[in-house]
């Protein structure tokens, strides 16, 4: 499953660059399921954490992940996610220790490769606008529909601070960008979109327009 058999929307971008918006919005326009692909791994690191593991402790996270099942469904439109059958809330999603964990398990190339393989699996089910750091370049490299969604450090920094939220946009950009498993990068064929001087309701428009000069076939 690669992105040519059915709707799948890639949209890729640093930390606020507004992509998950971008995401929502194209989503409900078209009528599919939108996917953050963050809250897999959010979702897993609330499971390691729950279960008493170091998310730095690589053997004992992997120990954990291969006695682990996801189960991904959907709510209002939106993808969700279970973890040890486990529905995952979104507070449990943006609690405090999972914002300071999530990074060390998603740095994990075990890690990815399992998460990536049920993100393939819940979109060869359905038509999705997924959002992340690497689904265009790893998660659906096929697809016609991939999009990278950017802006200036200092815009991102504002929209942080905005949202209440203090961690370093700088420092995360260098995590997401200088890991070894799946790095943040513009993905081949993409197109570029800087939020920095758009309304959403441009960038939104953009891509739709975009997803609709190469079609776009119904879910199946």
């Amino acid at each position: 499953m690669d992105g040519r058999d059915t709707l799948i929307i890639a949209i890729d971008g640093p930390a606020a660059s507004g992509k998950s918006t971008v995401a929502k919005r194209v989503a409900a326009a078209l009528g599919i399921v939108f996917v953050n692909s963050g809250a897999m791994y959010r979702a897993f690191t609330w499971w390691v954490l729950r279960n008493g593991a170091d998310p730095a402790d690589t053997p004992a996270v992997l120990d954990l992940l291969a006695r682990t099942d996801f189960v991904c469904g959907e709510e209002g439109g939106v993808g969700t996610v279970a973890v040890g059958g486990i529905p995952m809330t979104r507070a449990e999603l943006a609690a405090p220790e999972v914002n300071a964990g999530v990074s060390a398990i998603a740095a994990i190339l075990e890690v990815r490769e399992r998460l990536v393989a049920e993100q393939r699996r819940y979109a060869s089910e359905r038509g999705v606008v997924m959002e992340g750091r690497d689904i265009g370049s790893v998660v659906f490299p096929g697809t016609p529909h991939k999009f990278y969604i950017d802006a200036s450090p200092e815009v991102r920094e504002a929209r942080r601070r905005a949202e209440g939220i203090a961690d370093s946009i700088a420092s995360r950009d260098k995590i997401d960008s200088s890991r070894k498993a799946s790095p943040l990068v513009v993905p081949e064929d993409a197109l570029v979109v800087d939020s920095s001087e758009l309304g959403i309701d441009e960038v939104v428009a953009t891509v739709l327009e975009a997803i609709q000069a190469k079609g776009t076939p119904r879910p199946g």
